[in-house]
């Protein structure tokens, strides 16, 4: 994502989430606890808009996305999006579902970490949210649900096919999206969905203290690792191997690598720069 702006300025308030930043960690909150904070199409194209905003501000080192209340994400809202979606024509469908899928994509291609915190449901495009993040730390409440068969659509939603084969491995993502049949913690850690299992309740705090350990990393090596990690999900090894030698390269000449080196000759600490 470039840095340079053109001539909008920054979006001083997000009406359809809710954001705060601290010491270079950003929060997004979904804040519908009413509706278990299922999305509109606002939510959507918030999300889609705010991650590249992010990027290019440059202070973010790593955002902890959540929900309030008593779960995470049910999916897209059955009377906002479901309902209004039987009165559109192909076009508008088409429009929708590829802003749905650029949500996605943001959340891939943003150059700083994703940690998503999830307690209670992670249900619809709530579960392919939690995907397409860098993390997933969720707590025993947690339970995921990739639902779209049984709403009478494909489970490939949202590059849920893409992603959760790379994830669980085939089998497994076959059983999710075929079936819709929901997966609770204990088995999502498992079968490697979960990144981490925190305790009833701490979800968002263990999410929290990742990402102020990220926050307070090597930023220009993990946004690396992040698009390297993306990138070569379809390349064959000897494509892979020399982006590998390419960014390292790149890296090498960096104030990180020079800091390191410095602070290990003298013993301390290093002070990250992200640059």
């Amino acid at each position: 994502m470039s840095p340079f702006t053109g001539s909008a300025s920054r979006t001083e308030e997000w009406r359809h989430l809710r954001l705060s930043l601290d010491a270079g960690v950003a929060t997004v909150t979904l804040a519908r606890p009413e509706k278990l904070n299922a999305l509109t199409f606002g939510a959507y194209a918030d999300l889609r808009d705010l991650l590249p905003e992010l990027a290019r501000d440059g202070s973010v080192r790593a955002l902890v996305l959540g929900g309030e209340g008593r779960g995470f994400c049910s999916g897209g809202d059955v009377d906002e999006i479901i309902g209004a979606t039987l009165a559109m024509n192909t076009g508008q469908l088409l429009d929708f579902n590829r802003m749905t899928g650029q949500t996605v994509r943001a959340l891939r291609e943003c150059p700083f970490p994703v940690i998503a915190a999830v307690h209670g449901v992670a249900a619809g495009a709530g579960a392919v949210l939690a995907l397409a993040a860098d993390f997933r730390v969720a707590d025993p409440t947690a339970r995921f649900a990739f639902l779209f068969t049984r709403v009478g659509l494909s489970g490939g939603d949202m590059g849920a096919a893409y992603l959760l084969p790379r994830v669980v491995g085939l089998g497994h993502a076959t059983r999710l999206l075929m079936l819709g049949e929901p997966v609770r913690a204990a088995e999502a850690e498992r079968i490697g969905l979960i990144s981490r299992l925190s305790e009833e309740g701490q979800a968002g705090d263990a999410a929290q203290a990742l990402a102020r350990r990220l926050a307070e990393g090597p930023a220009l090596a993990h946004a690396q690792t992040k698009a390297l990690l993306t990138a070569e999900l379809d390349m064959p090894l000897a494509a892979a191997v020399e982006l590998d030698a390419a960014t390292q390269a790149l890296l090498m000449n960096s104030a990180d690598y020079a800091e390191f080196h410095a602070a290990f000759t003298e013993k301390r600490p290093p002070k990250w720069r992200g640059r």
